[in-house]
Formats: C-alpha cells, sequence, structure tokens
C-alpha cells in the first residue's frame, strides 16, 4: 500500500507544480447558455450542447414518455435481452439519415471508438491516425494489435507518405470530422482521394453532427463523402448522451458478434433510444439553430479577429490560444468575476505552450451574450479587469 500511495501523492503533486490541476464545479445548467455555482449566474460558453436541446422542453418531454412507455433502464446487454423496439427504431432511423445499413449503439464515443479499434484491428494491420485525435482513439490505437502511425495534423502529404511506406499491410485511417480544441474541419474530401484504394476510411464525427450539412447529416455530407465507418455521438449537438458505428451490413453483424464494449455492456435505456428518435427529427427540421449559431459566429469573429491567439473556425468551437498555463487560468477567472463561465484548458489535453480557453456557442446565446463576451475578453486580456 505504501508504494500505491507514493505514486498517488508524486502524481498529485507534479501536477499542481505544474498548474494543471483540475477541479470539478457543481454546476446547474439553466438552458446551454447559463449556469449557476455556488448561487451565482453566469454565461455559459463552455458546453457541447451546440444546438441548445438539452434542456429543450419537447425533448425533455420525449424522454418522459420514453420512462412512461418502457420504464427506466434496459436491464441487460443488446444480446441478452437489453434490445427493445425503442433501440431498433433509432437504429434504423440513424441508417435512414446518415446513408448506412447498420447502426451500433453504445453508451459513449469513448465506447464506440474503443470497440471499433480493438474489434477490427489485428497484429500486421496498419492505423493511421490524425495526430490531434481524442483521446479515445490515440489509446485505443496504442492498445490495439496494429501498428499506429500519427500523421501531421491535416496533412496530405505526410498521409500519403505513410500509407506509401507501409502498402503491403490492411490499413485504417482515422480522422475526426471536427476537432474539439482548435475546432477546425478535417479535408475529408482530399483524405478520401489521397486513400484511394488503399485504406478504409473512418471518422469520427463527433462535433460535427447536427451542426454541419444539410439537415444536420454532419462533416461527411458537407464535404460530400460517405466513409466506410462513421461514429456519431449524442452528447453534444444531440443533447442526450451515447453514440452510435454507422457501417456496412458485414461490419455491423461483425461488431454484434464480437465487440466487446458492445457484447457485455448494458444497452442504454430504451428512454433514452426513444428520446434520441425525437432529437434526431428535432436536428432535420430545425434548421434556425444552425443559422442561428452562423449569426453568432459572425459577431464573435467581427469583434475579436484582432485579438492576439484569436483563430478563426467555422463551427462554434472557438479557441483563443494563450500559451502558458497561468494566462489561461488568469483570463478564465477574470471572465468568471464579469458573471462569464469558459473553461481554461491545459496540457495533456492540448500541447505544451498550447494552453487556451476553448468558447463555445450554443444557439440557445443571444446576440447580446456573445458580444458582451467578447467586449469582457478583450478588456481582460489588457488587463483592465
Amino acid at each position: 500500500m505504501l508504494a500505491f500511495e507514493q505514486r498517488i501523492e508524486h502524481a498529485l503533486n507534479e501536477r499542481n507544480q505544474h498548474g494543471l490541476t483540475r477541479q470539478l464545479s457543481a454546476v446547474q445548467t439553466t438552458g446551454s447558455a447559463q449556469l449557476v455555482h455556488a448561487g451565482r449566474k453566469y454565461d455559459h460558453f463552455s458546453s457541447n450542447d451546440y444546438l441548445g436541446l438539452a434542456s429543450d422542453r419537447s425533448l425533455v418531454e420525449a424522454w418522459q414518455q420514453g420512462l412512461a412507455r418502457f420504464g427506466a433502464g434496459s436491464g441487460a446487454s443488446p444480446l441478452v435481452s437489453g434490445f427493445s423496439p425503442a433501440h431498433q427504431r433509432l437504429e434504423a432511423l440513424l441508417c435512414e439519415w446518415l446513408g448506412y445499413s447498420r447502426a451500433i449503439l453504445f453508451s459513449s464515443g469513448f465506447s464506440a471508438n474503443q470497440a471499433l479499434l480493438f474489434t477490427l484491428l489485428e497484429e500486421g494491420d496498419l492505423l493511421l491516425q490524425d495526430k490531434l485525435n481524442h483521446a479515445s482513439l490515440i489509446e485505443a490505437g496504442l492498445l490495439s494489435s496494429a501498428q499506429l502511425r500519427r500523421f501531421q495534423h491535416n496533412n496530405l502529404e505526410h498521409l500519403n507518405q505513410l500509407l506509401t511506406a507501409h502498402s503491403s499491410q490492411h490499413a485504417l485511417v482515422v480522422t475526426e470530422g471536427v476537432f474539439s480544441m482548435d475546432g477546425d474541419r478535417a479535408p475529408l474530401s482530399s483524405i478520401q482521394q489521397q486513400i484511394g484504394q488503399r485504406a478504409w476510411l473512418m471518422v469520427d464525427d463527433a462535433h460535427g453532427i447536427g451542426v454541419l450539412g444539410g439537415q444536420g447529416r454532419g462533416s461527411c455530407a458537407q464535404a460530400g463523402i460517405q466513409p466506410d465507418i462513421l461514429v456519431v455521438t449524442f452528447g453534444k449537438a444531440l443533447g442526450l448522451s451515447g453514440a452510435a458505428i454507422l457501417c456496412s451490413e458485414a461490419l455491423g453483424d461483425y461488431l454484434t458478434q464480437f465487440a466487446r464494449h458492445y457484447v457485455y455492456s448494458t444497452a442504454m435505456p430504451p428512454a433514452q433510444a426513444y428520446a434520441l428518435c425525437h432529437s434526431i427529427q428535432m436536428v432535420q427540421q430545425q434548421e434556425w439553430r444552425r443559422e442561428k449559431l452562423q449569426e453568432l459566429s459572425a459577431i464573435y469573429d467581427q469583434k475579436l479577429a484582432d485579438v492576439a491567439g484569436f483563430v478563426a473556425t467555422a463551427t462554434p468551437i472557438k479557441p483563443l490560444i494563450l500559451g502558458t498555463n497561468q494566462r489561461a487560468i488568469t483570463i478564465a477567472d477574470r471572465l468568471r468575476d464579469c458573471g462569464i463561465w469558459v473553461g481554461a484548458i491545459r496540457p495533456p489535453t492540448v500541447p505544451t505552450n498550447q494552453a487556451r480557453l476553448r468558447i463555445t456557442l450554443t444557439a440557445n446565446h443571444t446576440n447580446q451574450q456573445v458580444t458582451k463576451l467578447a467586449d469582457a475578453l478583450m478588456m481582460a486580456m489588457e488587463g483592465q479587469l
């Protein structure tokens, strides 16, 4: 026990010394645009609820209807007795919406990504991942049996070099549609052209689904491609939680039989699947939510384009690069004093010397809130707060 205690103490002290300690804050959200912490109300710019659905009354009512109809939990893994008509309807709706033969449901995007890579890849396979892919993808790649190589972020030339150097191997290329910390998009059409018939393409579109493309179909639809494997999550724009892998009939059967995260995990509650069907219909039909995001983004960009660290993005994710950990914390604290809640993101989530504010916009924000944020941010950067 002493060895474990020493290890724990050393790790915690080291993280604290480098200004990397993270703290839990118990907050109550009042829509995606505001939250309450310790009795004080803040404008909330740290939510992934991009379309503002998480607190939407009709979606809440849909979940309540699902609870009344199906009960609170699934009670078993999908292959035992946890798969219900609600799950079946959700899978069918996802396939129709996104254009795939199969949709396999998971309780989280982390589980979906790991299940796919652990199950599909074998020793001797080649896994090529964008360097800025999510931790779930990178960790799964490191722990899988495949040979992992990471190509420079959105660098087609480097990707081609790696594919050419390992042309004898079965290869899978994995990228995100929208990168969660930078808010930029992968050049998906160019990546697919670069790959050709040399590899399968997998896209994790956690931050693009619902936000981009016609009817919110996401990054791939916007780019005019259909990857071999598409992962979508329900905890961002769709306002709930969970994830799905979209794929061919054969791969769907394969995952159903062999993906341990699927076979041995309790299925998501059927009431949740029922509510997700309603959420997808809202995403498809309520174009005004995406239009509102574009309007807010234009205001943000116009106000802050000349501020040091500003990064232009075509998504609701607006990083402001501040460099040092302490500067990111200081600016976030100054904003909080003004009643604005923004997250300070530090290594290892982002590279060293790339600490930042990760500012996110949602359809529930008002023009006035974004203007207030921009004005306060400029004053905080100048030390006037």
